[in-house]
């Protein structure tokens, strides 16, 4: 039988909820894994409610969970604790990113995840990770980021240190715990065991630092950089220049130097030794940035510098705002920006499945789950359990859900 997608076969479990975790989550049925959503009774996923609301649906939670089962049950009681662990019994996967060890007090610790299933894979994903003095901190994305060393490379000396409106941290970790988890299943299938991936913002944070970290290090402390501004703060010229029509990103080091100082008609710069190498053109950023600056708005217009610049291979790049972003032609041949069709929402934007495989399609029909939508239909498939037991146990408050609408597709 043909498979739907490269991860078809997969089954996991849930638990993740905001961003971290639904990333690995998401992109995992995007490439056509099973996800059943674990909800905790009575209110489920923490985002349902948060941010813009369309007819009771939210488009934060829509985004994160497009392509998953939920299966909303109170795991506090003793039956809703043995659907769990049945449910694991038949997953390859468990999911989750609570802070360390609230998962264990909901009984679902490591072992016994790994008592119940030795082959299953279970990936936590925390701030801090699961181990070490912070571990125990409350955390969120710009709490890893500010102890990973990250904001203090953005923003400037005048300002003080900024934050970037977007879920990096959460995202990349997301994607991190995507990497770790193909891994594990490919040591699983060439012979090896279940094992517990411990996956944190803070490393995946740290392991994105490009040449600081090294340099502080060899220099026994001497090079230390902070808020470095609009200018990489080691090389250039690389960063945010003032242009003809606001600010474009401007990139010409290495050997694309002496090529850009010809382009500006300046090639008296080239043997400048105040601008002979990288180095020292990132230590006399001061001097450099006004003379590119003065070129720069000299020119026509933004678009023909860049396109001049980038027909002579500079890269350059115009600061795009995210309406901009989701009107690009290139954006949108690519599928980096989507439309979507949700039962209850209806139709909007969100950002597209950002890896890609040539035996696939790039996008699966997907629909974001209502909550406690598939209770029965997983809870029959897998466990073999009867309607009458399940109403039962709703009747209870074990399981819980939430109407349909009308017009749902079947």
């Amino acid at each position: 039988m043909q498979k739907k997608h490269i991860l078809d076969g997969i089954r996991v479990l849930d638990f993740s909820q905001h961003v971290a975790g639904p990333t690995t989550s998401r992109m995992m049925a995007e490439m056509g894994a099973e996800i059943i959503k674990i909800e905790l009774a009575p209110f489920g996923e923490q985002i349902r409610t948060v941010g813009t609301q369309i007819n009771g649906r939210g488009v934060y939670f829509i985004q994160q969970n497009r392509g998953k089962k939920s299966v909303c049950v109170d795991m506090k009681t003793d039956e809703g604790r043995d659907i769990i662990y049945q449910l694991i019994k038949h997953v390859d996967i468990v999911l989750e990113n609570f802070a360390p060890g609230a998962i264990g007090r909901l009984g679902l610790s490591w072992e016994k995840v790994q008592s119940l299933n030795p082959n299953c894979i279970m990936c936590s994903i925390s701030t801090f990770g699961q181990e070490g003095p912070l571990a125990t901190l409350p955390g969120y994305d710009f709490i890893g980021q500010a102890y990973a060393g990250i904001t203090s490379m953005i923003g400037d000396k005048e300002s003080g240190p900024y934050i970037p409106i977007a879920a990096i941290g959460d995202t990349m970790t997301g994607a991190h715990a995507l990497a770790a988890i193909n891994g594990a299943l490919y040591h699983r299938a060439t012979g090896g065991s279940g094992q517990f991936l411990d996956i944190s913002l803070l490393d995946c944070y740290f392991h994105c630092h490009e040449m600081n970290v090294g340099l502080i290090s060899v220099s026994e402390g001497s090079h230390s950089p902070y808020l470095p501004g609009r200018h990489h703060g080691t090389v250039g010229p690389l960063g945010v220049f003032k242009s003809k029509d606001g600010y474009i990103i401007l990139i010409a080091i290495l050997r694309r130097w002496e090529e850009f100082c010809h382009i500006i008609d300046m090639p008296e710069l080239i043997d400048d030794p105040r601008f002979i190498d990288d180095a020292a053109r990132g230590q006399n950023q001061e001097i450099l940035t006004p003379i590119i600056e003065k070129w720069l708005q000299a020119q026509e217009s933004d678009a023909a510098t860049i396109k001049l610049l980038g027909e002579n291979h500079i890269p350059v790049a115009p600061i795009l705002s995210i309406e901009e972003v989701m009107e690009h032609p290139h954006m949108r041949q690519r599928g980096t920006v989507r439309t979507v069709t949700d039962r209850g929402a209806g139709s909007f934007d969100m950002p597209g499945m950002p890896l890609r495989f040539s035996a696939y399609a790039n996008d699966l029909e997907l629909n974001a789950p209502y909550l406690g939508e598939h209770n029965q239909a997983v809870l029959q498939e897998l466990l073999g359990m009867d309607s009458e037991y399940i109403s039962a146990l709703t009747d209870k408050g074990i399981l819980v859900s939430e109407d349909l609408p009308k017009t749902r597709e079947l």
